[in-house]
């Protein structure tokens, strides 16, 4: 392929609460011909972290392809988790190529998706009204066996976009709009993203939900509540996982059985269980919010 695309991605604390992002930069690395690295710090300087960016250049220190960059993460920016798209967007402004491959450091691509994944970049440079590829998501929960997916829980996401458009990462870095706050015109792949945030052992999913919860409700933000439950939405998967996790997930193996537990009941789970239903069936799912416009065809 003739057209370069460029792999972008923010990490903060990235060791202490559990982060692959070492395995998230790797997934993506085949199909970059540069990946920039925003890694996070405590104080202005930039010389105050949990040793992450030493970790990561030490790892990549022998691929030119890959590039760091430090930022610091304001502890005053904690409405709606906007310091997220912030972070995102500090790396997306640095990438070169003609194309955007956006990875976050809990998230990784599959090796048997590169092809589908070249196949919609070339399908973009024919039809320069197409600004975005859709990817689908597998979401863990509570361990690599298992999955959430449920009408709560997003289903696909924007994860490659055009370049130099004035495309950006907004709110809390889910997805992508236009510079005027127009949802992206986008394809649909069959590519995944195969998320493993919720899949962490206890005592680090603990830290890392009051971490996240200290971007959205301050920086006095505690939460000493958290506990994995058998909640609505889980299924068992029987996939085969990206090769560049083997090494993350027998180290953070989470021994935890979510369907010997009982499950959580709440009376909002029944409009989940409906809405549920009707997409087993239909492939419909009531009421979803979607961050694009999805053209019909790939052609």
């Amino acid at each position: 392929m003739s057209t370069k695309i460029s792999g972008f991605t923010f990490i903060k604390n990235g060791l202490t609460l559990g982060y692959p992002i070492k395995e998230s930069v790797e997934s993506i690395l085949p199909l970059c011909f540069e990946v920039i690295i925003n890694v996070g710090f405590d104080n202005p300087s930039c010389t105050d972290d949990d040793g992450t960016y030493d970790f990561l250049k030490k790892e990549f220190e022998e691929n030119p392809k890959v590039n760091f960059l430090k930022s610091y993460w304001d502890p005053e920016l904690t409405q709606r988790g906007l310091i997220l798209s912030q972070q995102t967007n500090i790396a997306l402004k640095e990438c070169s190529g003609d194309y955007c491959q956006y990875i976050q450091g809990d998230e990784a691509l599959h090796e048997n998706d590169f092809d589908e994944i070249s196949e919609c970049v070339s399908i973009m440079e024919k039809n320069k009204n197409i600004e975005g590829v859709i990817f689908q998501y597998h979401h863990f929960y509570g361990n690599t066996q298992t999955l959430k997916h449920t009408r709560n829980i997003y289903r696909r996401e924007v994860r490659l976009i055009r370049n130099n458009i004035g495309i950006r990462s907004y709110l809390d870095a889910q997805g992508f709009k236009t510079s005027t706050d127009s949802k992206l015109t986008c394809i649909e792949s069959s590519a995944r993203v195969f998320h493993y945030g919720w899949a962490r052992e206890s005592s680090v999913m603990k830290k890392k939900v009051e971490s996240f919860g200290k971007l959205y409700h301050g920086k006095d933000y505690q939460d000493n509540d958290f506990k994995y439950e058998r909640i609505w939405g889980l299924i068992k998967f029987n996939g085969i996982h990206p090769k560049v996790m083997s090494k993350w997930i027998t180290s953070n193996k989470n021994t935890v059985d979510l369907f010997k537990m009982p499950i959580r009941f709440e009376w909002k789970n029944i409009g989940l269980m409906i809405s549920d239903f009707v997409e087993r069936l239909t492939g419909y799912r009531i009421g979803e919010y979607k961050n694009f416009i999805k053209i019909k065809g790939r052609k």
